[in-house]
């Protein structure tokens, strides 16, 4: 029994979507450690940008249905890393699923939304239609609610020292984030082990935090006084918009700092250090490496 389990392990062909994108990224780099490069194929929809991933490169259109079933060919498990393209994603997810379950694909692991059968972000209406889609498919499948990644307020700390403070509209709520790098090792972990079909996960950070926390801890690693300065959601999506980004965008982004106050970003079930296998990055840990890089 053993045996033939190893075998199934060695066999097995692993695709994953979004592979040039940063989360995509990552777990082919972790993954590259557990599987020969051979058995391991990058969807993209430009193949140029992933061609120094250093596996199986294959062109997949979430928008183009004719590119999806041929990509996906021989495929054994499919990591759907959901799309950027906010708006467009339930349709696009659907594809993705259509094409895999014509091609066969035995097991579709999804990164969905923390909480997202009862989150009020926004971004979570889209994650319910593709969770829906999944379970009318009949493929099994394995959903992995990814909460918030670290980098999205740590990649804020350049302008903070620019600017002398954080700003947000998140008040006191508490953020249960985890880098990036952390869920790309959880997706591995599911990826190249059995057990999980039918499973959803909430995956977050071990320890929560405020950003008045976080502007204390990257006050306390660069020796200066960097406050957290809390907004009315008009008044920081403004503030958004003044530095450049699409208004509606801005607005997006201050709506999902309203969420996080009233707890949506906040988790404390520890599902994600239990995939790993060991604690999730340490908040102190993450400002370290961004201020390092």
């Amino acid at each position: 029994m053993c045996l033939v389990h190893i075998k199934q392990e060695i066999d097995m062909t692993i695709a994953i979507t979004g592979a040039t994108g940063q989360l995509g990224r990552l777990v082919i780099a972790q993954l590259k450690h557990k599987l020969p490069a051979a058995q391991i194929v990058a969807l993209a929809r430009d193949t140029t940008k992933a061609a120094d991933l250093g596996v199986t490169v294959r062109e997949a259109d979430y928008g183009r249905p004719d590119t999806l079933e041929k990509a996906l060919a021989g495929v054994d498990k499919l990591l759907l890393i959901s799309s950027s393209e906010v708006g467009q994603r339930a349709v696009q997810h659907r594809n993705v699923i259509a094409a895999a379950k014509r091609a066969g694909v035995k097991q579709i692991i999804y990164t969905s939304l923390l909480h997202a059968d009862r989150s009020p972000l926004s971004l979570a209406d889209e994650h319910r239609q593709t969770e829906a889609e999944l379970k009318a498919s009949g493929v099994p499948h394995t959903i992995l609610r990814n909460g918030w990644y670290t980098e999205n307020y740590t990649g804020s700390i350049g302008g903070a020292l620019q600017g002398g403070a954080f700003i947000g509209s998140a008040g006191d709520g508490r953020i249960s984030s985890a880098p990036r790098a952390d869920f790309a090792a959880a997706a591995v972990a599911v990826l190249t082990s059995e057990g999980h079909a039918g499973k959803v996960y909430e995956l977050a950070g071990d320890d929560a935090y405020t950003l008045t926390e976080l502007a204390a801890e990257v006050s306390k690693q660069t020796g200066r006084q960097i406050p957290y300065k809390n907004l009315s959601q008009a008044d920081y999506a403004a503030a958004l918009a003044g530095f450049g980004l699409p208004a509606p965008l801005a607005d997006a982004i201050a709506g999902w700092d309203v969420g996080a106050s009233q707890g949506a970003l906040f988790d404390d079930g520890r599902q994600l250090s239990v995939l790993l296998g060991q604690p999730t990055t340490p908040l102190s840990t993450a400002v370290a490496d961004a201020l390092k890089a």
